[in-house]
């Protein structure tokens, strides 16, 4: 594989996103959302803007609903996918609460407008929130189906030129084949965008690598379950995989 340009350093992340998978917010469990896994979730992300990092965060939904999986049942994808962005409001709302019992003041932003329980993106006044010190989620993705939470990520990074993306995910960084099921898969410790392409690794949908590679958008996969892990990542600590332009 092509040999990738060295990894920006932890010490000069500015602002940063990081995005959580709605699974890993099940914890032990099959569905649904452990609390306690949550609340570690963040305080890590509150130990992180301590710092005074600007942070904003990106929570799928399959953890309630996946439109893809709907889909392939017979649902309207569009349909399905619109349970989907609701799936990832309502993570948006539980991780608010999470970190505002951390003392941490957050606000949600939606791409799909419920001024009840959210404010609706407008990407002046996300910017403005991270200024002020306050974390942001974005929730109900784009707004559109047929786009994943990843792709959303990695919009969302770049339409508020985040240094990295990170990505918090159930294993240490990007492996060739699920570690979990084959232990004989290889695990990187750096990767470009194209040998992610080229070899189809299973990290984030296609789109999202490309949105990331057109922006230089670094990306960072992490497991998101070990304590501490974002901020030990940001720190440039642990084990973890950073994908970049070529060198």
């Amino acid at each position: 594989m092509t040999q990738p340009a060295k990894p920006q350093s932890a010490a000069s992340y500015k602002r940063v996103l990081l995005k959580v998978s709605g699974e890993a917010l099940m914890g032990s469990g099959s569905y649904g959302v452990d609390p306690a896994t949550v609340d570690a979730i963040a305080a890590d992300v509150a130990a992180v803007a301590s710092t005074g990092v600007e942070v904003c965060l990106v929570i799928g939904g399959g953890n309630i609903f996946r439109g893809m999986a709907a889909a392939a049942r017979g649902m309207d994808r569009a349909q399905g996918d619109y349970a989907g962005m609701l799936a990832t409001v309502i993570n948006a709302l539980l991780m608010q609460n999470a970190l505002e019992r951390h003392g941490v003041p957050t606000r949600v932003m939606t791409a799909i407008h419920m001024s009840s329980i959210a404010e609706p993106y407008i990407r002046r006044r996300a910017v403005r929130h991270m200024e002020k010190g306050r974390v942001v989620i974005f929730a109900a993705g784009t707004g559109n189906p047929f786009f994943t939470t990843d792709t959303g990520a990695a919009l969302r990074a770049a339409e508020m030129e985040c240094d990295a993306l990170f990505k918090g995910t159930q294993v240490d960084g990007v492996y060739s084949a699920d570690p979990r099921k084959n232990p004989d898969a290889r695990r990187y410790d750096t990767l470009t965008y194209r040998d992610v392409l080229a070899n189809d690794l299973n990290v984030m949908d296609a789109a999202a690598i490309s949105l990331a590679r057109e922006n230089r958008l670094p990306i960072v996969v992490f497991n998101i379950h070990e304590q501490d892990s974002f901020s030990r990542v940001m720190r440039g600590e642990g084990r973890f995989t950073t994908i970049v332009a070529a060198g």
